[in-house]
Parts: structure tokens; C-alpha cells; sequence
């Protein structure tokens, strides 16, 4: 039974994310105000690697293991333009690539 980023196993429900290395941050050029901040909206280019350890259970399928995919977030320090990093996506982003259904903050 898969739900929404959830997972039953063992009589638990297990939150599912996926995680991949940071290849290349794109700046957009698109800006926001935040709490007196400006963030920069940025494209992440992630190379799928494995699930988090909170779901050691999980494994990667290998059609999956290297993709590269396409997430949108917004930067605002110099932090986070970092590449060659890990990246732990979100439940709902990890639903989009199991399921091969780009959403708002994910694609290929």
C-alpha cells in the first residue's frame, strides 16, 4: 500500500525519500521576498543515488539509480549553492519519480 509518500512496513507507516548528489545548481534570475530576504529561485540537477537511511528497507530501483532529475527550490545563502552534496527530497517529490509524474518542483 503506497499513499502519499507513506509506506507500510512491518505495521508502521515509513515517510519514503529519496536522495541524490547535487550535479549543478542553475540561478534563474527569478526573485522573492522573504521575511526582509531575497531568495533566488534555482534549479537543482540531483543524480539519484539511494532512499534515506530512515527507510533502510527501501531500495533503489535500477532503472532509477543515476537519473537525473530537476528540482526547484529557492536559494538564499551561499550554502546553498553548494554542488557535490547530498540532497534528501521530499515525500511528494519521491511519489513524483517512483511514479514518473513530474509536479510542481520536479521534473526530468
Amino acid at each position: 500500500m503506497i499513499t502519499r509518500g507513506y509506506r507500510r512496513i512491518d505495521e508502521k507507516m515509513m515517510i519514503r525519500k529519496l536522495q541524490g548528489k547535487i550535479s549543478e545548481v542553475k540561478k534563474t534570475g527569478e526573485f522573492i521576498e522573504k521575511d526582509g530576504e531575497t531568495w533566488e529561485k534555482c534549479i537543482f540537477t540531483v543524480e539519484l543515488s539511494k532512499f534515506s537511511k530512515r527507510t533502510s528497507e527501501e531500495i533503489l530501483p535500477e532503472n532509477l539509480r543515476g537519473k537525473r532529475v530537476k528540482v526547484i527550490r529557492y536559494c538564499c545563502f551561499n550554502w546553498h549553492y553548494k554542488t557535490d552534496v547530498m540532497k534528501t527530497l521530499e515525500p511528494d517529490e519521491t511519489e513524483a519519480i517512483l511514479n514518473e509524474k513530474p509536479n510542481k518542483t520536479i521534473y526530468w
